[in-house]
């Protein structure tokens, strides 16, 4: 069994909704990449190359490219880690420490960038 086939049935994911967007590096967009991505989601795939064109440096869908990672910044480097390891446990710590709610108002706001596009 293929690891795709196999993905849908252990999440029970209907692939034929799933959308894929592509983030635009060089590599995801090499023609081996794009004719994989094509063929797991047909007539699903936004990028530079897809179905649905996304230009580069166009806001990004993702709640983890449009809240996560800058929120996260904003945190951690508030206790300037000065070793990898102390840098590894403020990531983790602030991730644990995000408010329910705040992640609640963020995939709505997700839902509501999706309903826009």
């Amino acid at each position: 069994m293929g690891s795709s086939l196999q993905l849908r049935i252990s999440l029970q994911v209907n692939m034929e909704e799933m959308w894929f967007q592509q983030d635009g590096a060089t590599a995801h967009t090499a023609r081996a990449s794009i004719t994989v991505v094509r063929q797991m989601f047909p007539q699903h795939v936004v990028s530079r190359f897809g179905d649905v064109p996304w230009p580069p440096c166009s806001p990004d869908l993702s709640a983890c490219d449009f809240f996560r990672w800058g929120y996260l910044k904003s945190k951690v480097y508030v206790r300037k880690p000065s070793t990898v390891d102390n840098l590894k446990v403020s990531i983790r710590e602030e991730i644990a420490n995000v408010p329910r709610e705040m992640l609640v108002n963020v995939m709505q706001n997700f839902e509501e960038r999706l309903r826009t596009c």
